[in-house]
């Protein structure tokens, strides 16, 4: 299928608003009337401007029979009514007047009695997808489910920006279905499956063998898809992109590999990685570590400098303080040891620690991670984490030094790194 509408800015510039406005206004106004349209956002870890948007789409579709809006938080932690609100931009006024009829739900990963089975992934299709990098730790079948919800409406309309990502290549598209609003099974083979690979091997990569297993369970939702696919750039967007959720998705990574992938000319010895506050728990600061991995030397330094942190997972925390953080190797060696976590927590244990090798019973990361946060020492020595007093870090120490092979990385989490050639 064709992009039904599309909008890019010129190079160093963002869209104006009533260019968004038409392009939305072209894919979407009067195309759901006396429908039920349930849209999936990101939540609050993903940089868009969801409050724009939210306004856009609810003042088009107003001929809607129904529309709610549902965060696709994967495993994250459900936002209250208040940061519900945040998200979209409105205020508890506005959410009892002119958007009392407007649905903001969360979605529940771990709850049985929210979610709905639409099939199956086999086996033999995973080995098939996954190739060269299939390993029996995935399992067998993958049991496909899916918020119950998303069964219950006319249209699934999804709404999210497009970045490099560890697990996928390039996130968007329909992840927000799997893991966005999926159940437990398909998240952790998803993540396992990535973390077999490596981030090296995917991160910024289009086409992963990931994105071709989202897909291949994607085939199996039951309510047609549209989607409004988003490059962001600083606080506006460089691109919309609106259509099937595969040929939108497409075109969006192809602008984000654009935006969002800083070239350099050589690895760099030594990184100061800064995780922003939008990142309020290590499960996702980990990222300021993925997206600069690829642009340090081997034996090089990354600190991921989060002063506010003081969180590795309420969802996951539990199972991380079992196992720690290691290189994909040490899991797979230590297989009967590990095997009872699930997969997706052991995905994130190797990307924070990233690549590296166990060999003759021990274990070689190939670059030094330390946490310079709230979590205490004795906490990331129990993790197998390197350790940095916050307050001794001077980040304008840092600045300016990348012909000394020294990064400071601001805001990091988004853009990647990676060394050309």
């Amino acid at each position: 299928m064709a992009l039904i509408a599309q909008a890019t800015a010129p190079p160093g510039a963002t869209l104006p608003t009533d260019a968004i406005h038409q392009t939305l206004a072209g894919a979407l106004e009067r195309r759901f009337t006396n429908a039920r349209v349930l849209a999936l956002l990101p939540d609050r870890t993903r940089t868009a401007p969801i409050p724009l948007l939210f306004r856009m789409v609810v003042a088009l579709l107003h001929d809607a029979r129904q529309l709610d809006f549902m965060v696709a938080l994967g495993t994250h932690p459900p936002l209250s009514e208040e940061a519900l609100r945040a998200l979209v931009g409105i205020s508890k006024a506005e959410r009892e007047t002119t958007f009392r009829r407007v649905g903001l739900l969360n979605h529940t990963w771990n709850d049985p009695r929210a979610l709905a089975r639409i099939g199956v992934l086999e086996k033999v299709q995973i080995q098939e997808i996954a190739g060269a990098v299939w390993h029996p730790s995935l399992g067998g079948d993958t049991p496909i489910e899916i918020n119950r919800l998303a069964c219950a409406y006319d249209h699934i309309l999804i709404i999210g920006p497009t970045f490099p990502h560890e697990v996928v290549g390039f996130s968007g598209g329909a992840k927000y279905l799997f893991p966005g609003i999926a159940g437990a099974d398909i998240i952790n083979t998803t993540h396992w499956l990535g973390a077999l690979a490596t981030v090296l091997n995917v991160i910024g990569v289009k086409h992963t063998p990931v994105r071709a297993l989202i897909h291949a369970a994607a085939a199996h939702a039951p309510t047609p898809l549209t989607l409004v696919s988003l490059v962001v750039e600083g606080a506006g967007l460089a691109g919309v992109f609106v259509g099937d959720h595969i040929t939108a998705w497409e075109a969006a990574a192809d602008l984000s590999r654009a935006h969002h992938i800083r070239w350099v000319d050589r690895p760099f010895q030594r990184v100061l990685s800064q995780a922003p506050a939008m990142y309020d728990e290590l499960w996702t600061a980990a990222k300021a570590m993925y997206k600069l991995e690829p642009a340090v030397a081997d034996g090089g330094e990354l600190i991921v400098y989060a002063p506010h942190l003081e969180t590795v997972s309420l969802a996951h925390g539990k199972y991380i303080s079992e196992i720690g953080y290691h290189v994909r190797d040490y899991y797979l060696a230590h297989w009967d040891r590990f095997k009872h976590v699930p997969l997706g927590v052991l995905a994130h244990g190797t990307h924070l620690r990233g690549s590296g090798v166990y060999e003759n019973g021990v274990e070689k990361a190939r670059i030094n991670v330390a946490l310079a946060s709230r979590i205490p020492r004795e906490t990331c020595e129990r993790l197998a984490l390197g350790y940095a007093d916050p307050a001794e870090v001077r980040p304008d120490a840092w600045k300016g030094r990348e012909d000394e092979g020294i990064l400071f990385a601001p805001k990091a989490g988004e853009v990647l790194y990676r060394v050309r050639g």
